[in-house]
């Protein structure tokens, strides 16, 4: 059976790893994306903000839907500015709420999957992190209840990731030095890929993961548990 799946920030490398996925199961992928020539996808739709009155119309039932869009700002919480703080809830929350919205009518038609990105920083406590811990705590608040609201129908479910080798967090990891402190921090000793969190995405959109919603899934080597 082909089955169409929306992934929103379809540019991360996170994204173009699980559209290869979807891609390679035989179903069809549809992007919402600021970069309008993106090539990988069945269908592209260029966006200028993840925001309901820039968003195209789909006329396709939706099995699955992924909000990717992130932020990383890291800074003392004193010098934090208040643009910051909106242009982070925005993106991380805000944009996944009215994506999400925008498009329910089409899930509720293909009794869709919706995964979100959320990060380690929600619920692990990190100097410098107010302001992107405060958005993805409104995220993962998010998928309590809406996977509450829109059962039996739409299952709602997030991944919480910690430092991946992504363009996003290229500036944590820009020389040896930093990818090995990464590597240290971390339980398992490593720096997750793109492909740790597409193919645990994948699982949360499909069938296999029939008896899964409103939960909040780690995927960070252990680094939200375990202290050495």
């Amino acid at each position: 059976m082909n089955r169409n799946y929306l992934i929103a920030g379809a540019s991360s490398a996170t994204a173009m790893a699980l559209a290869a996925i979807l891609k390679a199961e035989g179903d069809t992928t549809i992007a919402l994306t600021t970069k309008p020539s993106l090539n990988g996808y069945d269908q592209v739709h260029p966006v200028e903000k993840y925001e309901t009155e820039f968003l195209p119309p789909i006329t396709e039932p939706l099995h699955g839907l992924v909000y990717f869009p992130g932020t990383i700002n890291l800074g003392p919480f004193a010098r934090m500015k208040k643009e910051t703080f909106q242009s982070d809830f925005l993106i991380n929350a805000l944009g996944a709420a009215l994506v999400t919205q925008k498009y329910l009518p089409n899930l509720k038609e293909g009794q869709g999957s919706v995964v979100y990105i959320s990060s380690v920083a929600a619920q692990t406590g990190f100097t410098f992190h107010s302001s992107v811990s405060m958005a993805k705590a409104a995220l993962e608040g998010l998928v309590v209840a809406l996977s509450a609201e829109l059962a039996p129908s739409i299952r709602v479910n997030a991944i919480a990731p910690s430092l991946m080798q992504t363009p996003l967090a290229e500036k944590f990891l820009s020389t040896s030095e930093k990818a090995e402190m990464a590597r240290s921090r971390n339980p398992l000793k490593k720096i997750g890929s793109p492909s740790d969190i597409a193919e645990l995405a994948a699982f949360l959109l499909s069938s296999r993961s029939s008896w899964i919603t409103g939960q909040v899934i780690a995927a960070d080597g252990g680094a939200n548990r375990i202290k050495q």
